[in-house]
């Protein structure tokens, strides 16, 4: 036991002491620095896709939608179909025997009153029926659409026909390309949402009404567009600009104008592709600081 803690001690100290030195690295780096000169990383200009989007959740729900109800009371005699059943409009999808003392009826139909797929079954055989019990749920899910909630703030960059792109978790690798479709004409006073939806083509059937939804709202988008990393772009009271490496060994701010903006890279005009701006160290960085590149 004691031999075991000495073998724990010894590599503690280890880790310390290579911690330390890569903190000592860090810190003889610095020292040999220059008082005044200001250690820097940089990234090249590339060119990239770029797309400006709104970020929302909200849920799936089948384009059309219809509870089935029967028109008379009585007892469930049998449902014709099951669930994900394909069904046509005026199609029965169950017959109700009505229960009247005396009296004999034909089984009285259950009609569709759309076409689609039979999306869920609520009552067995047997089970007494009046028309306000749901009989069977039918959905059309050629199409279907996802409502989120868009922020006040956000709704002058939200119209009809606006690009959309849809991402489910039982598909994290899949986009669903879709198009805003209905937008709201008013504003919820409580949450100063207002209530859009996106139309998105399904005739491979993978998107489900329930289905939780991660909703993207393409503002702008640009190909091939000439970019730097969001952090290279510094606003001032005179404009936007990037500093870049000038003469080995300084610092130049050079003015640009920006586009799209992501999460990750900014459009930019007035720079040559491939050429190098400053990502980093750009605290208290100003025209013709020395600055020394960090490889």
């Amino acid at each position: 036991m004691k031999n075991i803690k000495i073998q724990i001690l010894v590599l503690t100290i280890a880790a310390a002491a290579l911690a330390s030195g890569c903190k000592s690295k860090e810190a003889e780096a610095l020292g040999k620095l220059e008082k005044d000169r200001f250690l820097v990383k940089t990234e090249k200009v590339q060119v990239r896709n770029l797309e400006e989007y709104i970020l929302l959740t909200g849920s799936v729900k089948a384009l059309d939608e219809a509870t089935l109800y029967p028109r008379t009371s009585g007892k469930l005699l049998r449902n014709l179909l099951n669930e994900g059943d394909p069904v046509k409009k005026d199609q029965p999808v169950a017959l109700v025997e009505r229960d009247e003392p005396g009296v004999v009826y034909e089984p009285a139909p259950v009609p569709s009153t759309l076409a689609g797929v039979i999306g869920r079954i609520y009552q067995d055989t047997g089970a007494n029926v009046t028309p306000a019990t749901p009989i069977a749920m039918v959905v059309n899910q050629s199409q279907v659409r996802v409502a989120v909630d868009v922020p006040e703030k956000y709704i002058g960059k939200v119209f009809q026909g606006q690009a959309a792109a849809i991402k489910v978790d039982a598909f994290p690798d899949r986009r669903f390309n879709g198009k805003v479709y209905r937008v709201s004409p008013v504003v919820d006073a409580r949450s100063r949402n207002t209530v859009v939806e996106v139309l998105v083509d399904n005739a491979e059937g993978r998107l489900k009404s329930g289905m939780f939804a991660e909703a993207r709202l393409i503002v702008a988008s640009r190909g091939a567009a000439l970019s730097v990393p969001v952090g290279a772009v510094v606003s001032q009271d005179d404009g936007e600009f990037v500093f870049v490496p000038a003469q080995g060994s300084l610092a130049a701010r050079l003015p640009v104008k920006t586009g799209i903006r992501t999460s990750e890279f900014t459009q930019v005009s007035g720079l040559k592709e491939g050429s190098e701006v400053i990502t980093f160290g750009l605290y208290g960085l100003k025209d013709g600081s020395k600055i020394k590149v960090q490889q």
